[in-house]
């Protein structure tokens, strides 16, 4: 009889727990500086990168403004790819102060040349690397904060990209703040 009630106490747990996760967090979108995050806490600033070694245009200036550290860590990864994780879906975390990390996520294949007709952005390589995100989101006890990822110089489509969020962030509870930039 006491085994019945703990198991019935489980399964209350389980329905409540499922209808919470079903009730997920949703995307925030703001006008701001991605670089610039609005809320209190650890903040995970994220963004997309080549498999090339390649930094010096669009979003990754706005962060080099701010801090050296991510670039000298991403090309520093690149160098020494043959002996680390280094390829498309890989992420990198880089702490930039106390409370601000960087996430140099791997999902552009190459980088955008005249004539390529197909862009650089590879969706399974952003998924993968949100899902790498999500775990260590949870770990910092964090929040994502990001400009529309891949959708720059990488070429990709928002309405790709931000399911993908949903269904890898926001349906595990981690909040999510897309910025639109504005000066």
């Amino acid at each position: 009889m006491h085994s019945d009630s703990i198991d019935k106490s489980y399964q209350d747990l389980h329905i409540r727990n499922s209808w919470y996760n079903e009730s997920m967090i949703e995307i925030t979108y703001t006008k701001g500086d991605a670089t610039r995050p609005q809320t209190s806490g650890v903040k995970i600033i994220a963004h997309i990168c080549n498999d090339l070694g390649g930094w010096g245009k669009g979003f990754v200036l706005s962060i080099s403004k701010r801090w050296p550290e991510p670039e000298i860590e991403y090309r520093k990864w690149y160098r020494n790819k043959a002996k680390n994780n280094f390829k498309l879906g890989a992420v990198q975390i880089v702490q930039v102060e106390k409370y601000i990390h960087i996430a140099n996520m791997v999902g552009q294949h190459g980088i955008r040349t005249v004539g390529d007709f197909r862009p650089p952005i590879r969706y399974n390589a952003v998924e993968g690397c949100l899902k790498i995100l999500e775990k260590r989101t949870k770990e910092l006890y964090g929040s994502i904060h990001m400009p529309r990822i891949g959708t720059g110089l990488a070429g990709g489509k928002w309405e790709k990209i931000e399911p993908l969020i949903h269904d890898t962030l926001c349906k595990n509870d981690i909040p999510v703040y897309v910025y639109d930039y504005k000066e």
